[in-house]
């Protein structure tokens, strides 16, 4: 018999194609993951990772296999959505996978309201951003993601999810109290504060800032927690962008601009686990969250 938690493993080799990049996503130790790997090939009675030099690489046999287990997991969970729908029960663990703003102001009143009219589920919440989100949504991490994108910048499509419309604000430039800004050409020589590298944010600024304003912004101060980019702007040190649902006008040692750009708000859930009670109830939460939040 076929260990399914090993034939995860084995999927996540294949697209991740080294054991330490299985290990740190999954947050395991690469001896631990070496380990189940090789029980699985014990299980399969075939060899399913070969060398190639320094590296292991996946056998034909190991290709073919990590194929079936991306149907086994999906076919496994349509089972469990299937059984939990046949029983009416609105139950079970729900994890959701959520950026900051998201996280603070929808999924967490979402919960508070769940854990009054379904006692018997439970909500998880992970910070994570959009694309962080998604990975975790395809690696059966996360049952539900919420995610973020601005003005139309296409979502990553995999196969397999439904997405759902959530919340729509706008992005508004941030700068400090009586600053002579009124338009986002104005601080195009400003020193900015934004996301680390690599994150949504700090993409938000460099595209806004060349479509709308026409130039390359100077990023000095990087953080993820929004609060510290209002104090920096607060203190007069940055100016930054930020959306209606972090609530920027309520600083009052900032003022806040309209530039025109939009943020569309969604939920991503895979289609194998839309039959289940736990899961509709957490997405009618959230979208009576969304819309008291307006």
């Amino acid at each position: 018999m076929l260990d399914l938690h090993r034939l995860r493993l084995l999927r996540e080799f294949r697209r991740r194609g080294t054991i330490a990049a299985v290990a740190e996503a999954l947050s395991y130790s690469p001896s631990t993951v070496s380990h189940q790997l090789s029980e699985l090939q014990i299980e399969a009675g075939v060899t399913l990772l070969e060398r190639d030099g320094r590296r292991l690489r996946l056998t034909e046999a190991g290709h073919v296999l990590a194929r079936h287990a991306d149907v086994l997991l999906a076919h496994v969970e349509r089972a469990e959505a299937e059984m939990a729908s046949a029983a009416g029960a609105v139950a079970g663990v729900v994890r959701i996978a959520a950026f900051q703003t998201a996280a603070v102001h929808l999924a967490a009143p979402a919960l508070a309201a769940l854990a009054r009219d379904h006692q018997a589920l439970r909500g998880e919440i992970t910070e994570l951003e959009s694309d962080q989100a998604l990975d975790a949504l395809w690696r059966r991490e996360a049952d539900l993601a919420i995610c973020d994108d601005y003005d139309g910048r296409p979502l990553r499509r995999l196969r397999g999810l439904t997405v759902e419309d959530l919340y729509a604000e706008n992005v508004r430039l941030v700068v400090p109290r009586g600053h002579p800004a009124r338009r986002l050409a104005d601080v195009a020589g400003a020193q900015w504060a934004g996301g680390h590298r690599g994150t949504s944010h700090e993409r938000l600024i460099h595209d806004v800032c060349a479509a709308k304003g026409g130039f390359h912004p100077d990023i000095k101060h990087r953080a993820t927690d929004l609060l510290v980019l209002l104090a920096l702007v607060g203190a007069g040190q940055a100016v930054t962008l930020l959306p209606d649902l972090a609530r920027p006008e309520r600083e009052s040692s900032v003022e806040t601009l309209d530039i025109g750009v939009g943020r569309r708000i969604f939920t991503v859930v895979r289609d194998d686990g839309l039959a289940r009670p736990a899961l509709a109830a957490v997405r009618a939460a959230l979208r009576a969250a969304a819309g008291s939040a307006r």
